[in-house]
């Protein structure tokens, strides 16, 4: 190569750099579009192809869940933010070049243009806020389960993802997993004819409920913000062994077992027999008695056990309404007659069963392991060759994540995932109405010098269009809770 070629190269290629300058100052603040061609060979993914995610919550499920996105390996995690230092430190040391807040609405407000995506892993009663805070900035979201702490909540962030038009996703396994679909394709098959009845249950709680709150405040642990962990809920001292899981059991912070395990649950049913809003619900909790026939009275606490009993009315996939049984505390059903004495009922702590008018439905937690009853009819059903009707997630219940990661970059509307809040909404509302009733025993009426509890042993009626209780007013005050001073949805 002679001199005169050497400077013509040198000539194209400062060329090629200023345009490259020119354009990305034109860009500015906003996203930086690198051809793939500049960066890399076959097989890279490009910045521009990347969905840069804030991870809000950081430690414990958060941790968890941030990880899993990265893995996806779409995802760079461009923000942290925790109010507990203590909590944050793995995922902070995982990923040291995202930026770390301990304020979500000073990241949103600092950061907006510098991130795509938004994970929501905090305690349930801070859920819908921050969510509804990332769609409004036009932020795909990723909330953890379940959806919100209360109905009105739920409806509200299911209204908000049509109209921002932004890839939602709940954190719902139960919605990926295999097992999901295997029983809709056997449902519609017929080989159990129409279900009528469905049992959910679960081993859980597996932290304190049904107990008092401490009655003595506890120091504040200096890497904790204390004000940002409450948020939206009432103003309280700080007491020890509420951060960072038992906050599950009591009703300002968590929704108690359903919240935790009845989204993973309960989404078969709703997936395979296509239902919404369920119109009337009725409940019995598990008692704790403090002294000789004396029963205690711990409002502020989730109870140890429920059995909580949900109608839904017909579908365009059964034939009359449908009872759905939720139970927690380890109850569980009658064994059905079909499985035999030794065989595993659910997987010993979760499990789900359809009834239907010719056989019955069984699976495990997220709906796995999925089968039929008697057992001897799932070697029948191979023969069958029932053809796949529901594609499948890549990776089932671990590829959840990918799942979201994927749909955002591609943009609203132009891929699937499982458990966008269109359906999530729905099925969180269900869940939190069956807290109605599970709330409702611990309601007082004085009527003169004797205290009544007039919502236990009732049923609730629901009028799922104003979203409230029609024979039972007391109860409508957790459809929407107030919010603390300073704190509104949509802040």
């Amino acid at each position: 190569m002679n001199n005169k070629d050497d400077k013509s190269i040198q000539r194209k290629n400062a060329d090629s750099r200023r345009k490259f300058i020119k354009n990305a100052a034109a860009i500015g603040a906003g996203v930086w579009i690198v051809p793939r061609h500049v960066l890399g060979g076959k097989g890279f993914i490009a910045p521009s192809d990347k969905l840069r995610v804030a991870g809000v919550g950081a430690g414990g499920k958060g941790q968890s869940d941030i990880a899993m996105f990265a893995k996806s390996g779409k995802a760079d995690i461009a923000f942290l933010c925790d109010v507990d230092d203590r909590r944050a430190a793995n995922s902070v040391k995982a990923f040291p070049k995202a930026k770390y807040y301990k304020d979500w609405r000073e990241l949103f407000e600092k950061e907006a243009n510098n991130f795509d995506a938004v994970s929501v892993s905090t305690p349930d009663h801070n859920h819908a806020i921050i969510a509804l805070g990332a769609m409004q900035r036009g932020k795909h979201v990723y909330v953890q389960k379940p959806l919100t702490h209360d109905i009105h909540e739920a409806r509200v962030l299911t209204e908000a993802a049509k109209k921002y038009k932004v890839v939602t996703q709940m954190g719902n396994q139960g919605g990926s997993n295999d097992g999901t679909r295997l029983l809709s394709e056997w449902y519609d098959a017929g080989l159990i004819g129409d279900v009528h009845t469905v049992y959910v249950w679960t081993d859980r709680p597996v932290w304190p409920q049904g107990i008092p709150w401490p009655s003595t405040p506890a120091a504040v642990p200096k890497e904790l913000n204390w004000d940002l962990w409450l948020g939206t809920a009432p103003q309280a001292d700080y007491v020890d062994k509420l951060v960072p899981f038992n906050w599950r059991g009591w009703w300002d912070y968590g929704t108690g077992a359903l919240g935790d395990m009845g989204c993973h649950l309960m989404e078969a049913a709703f997936r395979t027999l296509n239902l919404e809003y369920a119109t009337e619900v009725q409940a019995s909790v598990g008692s704790v008695y403090v002294d000789e026939f004396k029963r205690g009275y711990f409002p502020k606490s989730c109870p140890p056990s429920s059995h909580v009993t949900l109608k839904f009315p017909k579908t365009n996939k059964t034939k009359g309404d449908i009872e759905v049984h939720w139970m927690d505390g380890g109850i569980q059903p009658t064994r059905p007659e079909e499985l035999g004495a030794n065989e595993p009922f659910g997987d010993g702590g979760n499990g789900t069963l359809f009834i239907g008018t010719k056989g019955k439905m069984l699976a495990d937690t997220y709906s796995e392991n999925a089968r039929l009853l008697p057992l001897s009819r799932n070697e029948e059903v191979k023969k069958m060759n029932i053809p796949q009707k529901y594609s499948r997630v890549p990776g089932g219940a671990n590829g959840h994540y990918k799942q979201w990661v994927e749909a955002a970059i591609a943009g609203y509307g132009k891929k699937e995932v499982s458990s966008p809040f269109e359906t999530a909404g729905p099925l969180t509302e269900a869940l939190l109405m069956a807290n109605l009733a599970i709330r409702g025993f611990d309601v007082q009426r004085k009527v003169g010098d004797k205290t009544t509890f007039p919502g236990r042993y009732v049923k609730l009626l629901w009028d799922n269009d104003n979203m409230r209780i029609t024979n039972f007013d007391e109860v409508n005050a957790f459809v929407k809770r107030d919010y603390r001073e300073g704190w509104k949805l949509g802040m």
